[in-house]
């Protein structure tokens, strides 16, 4: 009796299964993981991607036969009206309206005005855009523009809260003309905080938008 009792509370024995099954499944677990690993690269690359893309010195790029920023009296009517001033003013060059949002950095000004010193826009012998604004003697208007920043994706008015405050851009595109003086640039610019009539004759028409 006693040892009818053990072999009635004995656990059926589960078969054996071969290790080629065994090898197959761990293969399936490995590559399953991989994949995972895989996706979540893919998923930070992209979350990196993206965030560069957001914090960036923006810098819409005309090549100009002239070009020049006034700014009008208190009234806001403009430069064709008594008052007006002249700020900056060029002749054959660069016209480069600058956008900077909240975490742009001096180290991003620099090269950005290391970027335009060298951008080959500018026609050689042959007619190719093969010369920068420094192989053609040119000068460049730099005017503070914080409209590229602008978010219309929802509504019909546009946000700008990615644009930075003045107090944080002002500096910056300050280090970029200082930058660009410094490499021998003959340099304009508009007045920062100010309500400003651009005025330039785009030649080409040669548009570029930069992101450093």
């Amino acid at each position: 009796m006693g040892n009818k009792t053990v072999a009635a509370n004995r656990l059926p024995l589960r078969p054996l299964q071969p290790l080629s099954m065994v090898a197959d499944r761990q293969s399936v677990a490995n590559r399953q993981r991989h994949r995972l690993n895989d996706a979540t690269a893919l998923s930070a690359l992209a979350f990196s991607s993206l965030s560069a893309s957001l914090f960036k010195v923006k810098a819409v790029v005309q090549r100009v036969a002239r070009a020049r920023v006034t700014v009008g009296p208190p009234d806001g009517l403009g430069s064709e009206t008594a008052g007006a001033e002249v700020t900056g003013e060029i002749g054959h060059g660069l016209c480069v309206l600058v956008g900077v949002t909240h975490d742009d950095t001096e180290a991003q000004a620099v090269k950005l005005a290391q970027r335009l010193w060298k951008l080959r826009i500018f026609s050689d012998d042959e007619d190719k855009m093969n010369r920068s604004v420094n192989d053609v003697g040119g000068s460049l208007l730099i005017v503070s523009q914080f409209t590229l920043y602008a978010d219309a994706r929802k509504g019909n008015r546009p946000s700008y809260v990615d644009a930075a405050r003045p107090e944080v851009a002002e500096p910056l595109i300050e280090r970029a003309v200082a930058e660009l003086r410094s490499l021998g640039a003959k340099v304009e610019t508009g007045r920062f905080r100010a309500d400003m009539d651009v005025e330039l004759v785009n030649d080409g028409p040669v548009t570029i938008i930069l992101e450093v």
